[in-house]
């Protein structure tokens, strides 16, 4: 319950403060709004003008970007067999996680005999 029976006045910084702390997390705008003793409708309000006056201050184009770290996409495991039928019809079943190289050199190999 939020106590409405006063009014506040909150400086920029205090509410520039209290945005930036109900978006630290997933589900933080009503725990914040009443930890301020605010509306969540009015923190609301003071999130959507700060987005405003950010993309208003923004207007170059570019956005914030995020460096991660390169994500490689799962080797499958040593149970997992692949058959390759060559083009002279010979057929070659090999581990998921077999090296490109050494299968490149078998497939010379075996396409020459």
């Amino acid at each position: 319950m939020v106590d409405t029976g006063r009014r506040r006045r909150w400086s920029e910084e205090e509410k520039l403060r209290i945005v930036a702390e109900s978006l630290s997390g997933p589900r933080l705008v009503s725990a914040t709004a009443r930890r301020y003793g605010i509306s969540t409708s009015l923190l609301f309000t003071w999130r959507r003008a700060c987005r405003q006056s950010t993309s208003q201050t923004t207007d170059n184009g570019f956005v914030p970007a995020v460096v991660v770290p390169e994500v490689r996409p799962a080797v499958p495991g040593s149970s997992v067999r692949i058959e390759i039928v060559l083009a002279n019809k010979r057929r070659m079943i090999v581990d998921g996680g077999v090296d490109i190289m050494v299968l490149c050199q078998l497939v010379e190999a075996l396409e020459r005999r």
